[in-house]
Order: structure tokens, then C-alpha cells, then sequence
């Protein structure tokens, strides 16, 4: 099987799937993996965008047209019958009604997307007994087709199946949102490395739609999850995402109304001034937050922190070092376009 994941998490997807399965490969967004026992549990892994069940590598398939055929006979030499049983006895529908196909590529070709998706859709439906459902031109395939995943990198091309009806990222929570809601699986990946485990009290001071703390609640069922935001409109669709044992409330980052060293884990994601502008004591800058997070942070606590600025390394060393916090881990990933730090502090020595 293979799994998606954000540019930079894949790492921890790996540490996700292992007690499951045996990790083959980590790659540029993808983890390799066999499963040890197939099932339904491979769609519970919160730090994947997606994942499939693997049907083919192709060799052989350059920049040249005339490649294209290689893909559809890597499909013929699939047992698709086989494929579709592991990828119902893992949590897939159980009956095909359609094809479709969602294919990405490196490198100049002589040949689109399109092209690759016709000729592996094409020959899929063809051996299903089914309709092709083509993305060419804006379509978009009704419920409950097969979706293939192909990728091209130099001349290997992998194709692969999606368990679910949709990806995993797709959080069925999610029935509110606001700009610059968090990824989901980079929140998962934010709260595995909080270390959730005994923690009594896990703060979001800067909450929006609740992601942070939802995918936190997760893995961490016993804490008091509390989710704080100076927009009511925020903290509004928080309640609508999360469950009814997270506390949300509107206040201020700068000014958290928490007694001292009263918080065990901190999960936060600031306003970065793309989609979400700074408000309240942020609007002259984050420094009053990072005093904030070290004042309620408890004796070997914790805060995990997502850092948008250009030069976040450097300047972030400074702020928690006034905060009287050290950065223990930094890692970079690719969100919106841009590359934050997701950062994991505790208190200095």
C-alpha cells in the first residue's frame, strides 16, 4: 500500500503506520508500506492525505507519446479482481460503478495529464466492465467510481487505488470553516508530536475552526481541551467541528485569561497575515503570544507551534528565549504555497 502525505510529515506518517504495517519506502509525499493484517483500521491514519492500495509500477514510461501504452499494459497485468477484494476488505465499497483517474507527473512530457489518465482509465474500465469517467474538460466523476492515483517520476510511473470514497484529508467534521483553517493531517502530525500522552490540559489560543484541537481529542481523550480566539465567528465554527468535551471561549493570545504554569501542552497555529490578519495585542507583533505561552506553560510542558515568517529559524530562537522556552525541533513543510516550521519548544533549563 502507499500513503500521501504533506511535504515534510512524511516522516511521521511513517511512525503512524508502523505499528500496523512494515514501511517499505518514504518518499517525496508518499510512505510505502505492507499491511500486516488488511482492514478498515488503514483509513485511521490521521497524518495521511490519502491512501491506496498500490496496483503497478510501470517502467519505461520517458517524456515520448508513444510511452502511454506501457501504462495500460501495467493495467493488464494487474489482477484487478484481486486488487478490488484487498481494497474492499480495507474499507472500499464494495461495488464499482465507474473509473476514474488523477494522474501527476515530473519533468517537461510530450504528453498532458489527460493523456496519461485516458490511457490507464481507459483500459481499467475496459476489464471492470464499467464506464470511464475522464477529467478532460472539467469533468467530475460521480459517487462511486474506482479512483487511480498515477504518478510519473523520471520513467516510472506507480498506480494505485483509493480505498475510501474520498480522501482522508476530508474530515467528515469539518462542517464550518474559516480562512486559514490548518490542514488536517498537519494538525494530527502537530498533536503527535505534542506527546499528548497524561497531559491534563491542551491549549489552542489561537483556535480558528478547531482543527488543532479535534484532531488532538483524537489521541488524547482524557485531557482538557480548551480553544481560545479573539473571532466569534472563529470559535463559532470551532463548536460547530469539535466535539462537546472541548472548551471554546473568545479572548485574546496576548492576554490569556489561564492562571500560571496551568497548561501541560500547547498547540498552536498564529495568524500569518496571508489569509488570517493579526488582531487585538498581535497587531504590533507576536511577541506578547510567545510571553503568554511561556507564562501558563507548566514545568515540563510543551508547546508545538506552526511558524510562517521568512527567517522563522533565527527569529524564533529569539522570541523563545525571551518566553524562557528552548526550541527543541524544527521541521519544515509545504502549506498553501508557502513553507512554515512546524516547531516544538519546552521550557529552558
Amino acid at each position: 500500500m502507499l500513503a500521501r502525505a504533506t511535504r515534510g510529515i512524511e516522516p511521521l506518517l511513517a511512525d503512524e503506520i508502523r505499528p500496523i504495517g512494515v514501511v517499505t519506502h518514504v518518499r517525496h509525499r508518499e510512505v510505502w508500506f505492507r499491511v500486516r493484517e488488511p482492514g478498515p483500521h488503514v483509513l485511521r491514519l490521521r497524518t495521511a492525505d490519502d491512501v491506496f492500495v498500490l496496483a503497478a509500477v510501470a517502467d519505461g514510461v520517458g517524456p515520448s507519446k508513444a510511452c502511454l501504452p506501457r501504462l495500460a499494459a501495467a493495467v493488464r497485468a494487474t489482477d484487478l479482481e484481486e486488487l478490488r477484494d484487498l481494497r474492499g476488505r480495507c474499507g472500499g465499497g464494495p461495488e464499482v460503478t465507474g473509473v476514474d483517474v488523477s494522474a501527476s507527473f515530473l519533468g517537461r512530457r510530450a504528453y498532458t495529464r489527460f493523456d496519461v489518465e485516458d490511457a490507464v482509465g481507459a483500459e481499467v474500465a475496459r476489464a471492470l466492465g464499467v464506464r470511464y469517467h475522464p477529467r478532460r474538460g472539467g469533468g467530475v466523476p460521480p459517487a462511486g467510481t474506482m479512483s487511480w492515483r498515477v504518478t510519473v517520476e523520471g520513467e516510472r510511473a506507480t498506480l494505485a487505488v483509493r480505498i475510501a470514497a474520498r480522501p482522508l484529508h476530508r474530515r467528515p467534521y469539518k462542517q464550518a470553516s474559516v480562512p486559514g483553517t490548518l490542514h488536517p493531517p498537519v494538525a494530527a502530525a502537530m498533536a503527535r508530536l505534542a506527546l499528548l500522552d497524561g497531559a491534563r490540559t491542551v491549549l489552542d489560543p489561537c483556535c480558528g475552526a478547531g482543527t488543532l484541537l479535534v484532531e488532538a481529542s483524537a489521541i488524547a481523550a482524557r485531557a482538557r481541551l480548551v480553544g481560545l480566539d479573539r473571532d466569534p465567528d472563529a470559535v463559532r465554527a470551532a463548536a460547530r467541528n469539535g466535539s462537546p468535551g472541548i472548551a471554546w471561549a473568545v479572548a485574546d493570545a496576548g492576554r490569556l485569561p489561564l492562571p500560571g504554569a496551568s497548561v501541560e501542552r500547547v498547540l498552536v497555529n498564529p495568524p500569518w497575515r496571508r489569509q488570517v490578519a493579526a488582531s487585538g495585542t498581535l497587531l504590533r507583533g507576536d511577541r506578547p503570544l510567545w510571553r503568554e505561552l511561556g507564562r501558563v506553560l507548566a514545568p515540563g510542558g510543551r508547546v508545538v507551534a506552526l511558524v510562517h515568517e521568512p527567517g522563522a529559524r533565527p527569529r524564533l530562537a529569539d522570541l523563545a528565549a525571551e518566553a524562557g522556552l528552548t526550541v527543541r525541533r524544527t521541521i519544515e513543510v509545504s502549506l498553501s504555497g508557502a513553507h512554515p516550521l512546524i516547531a516544538v519548544l519546552t521550557p529552558s533549563p
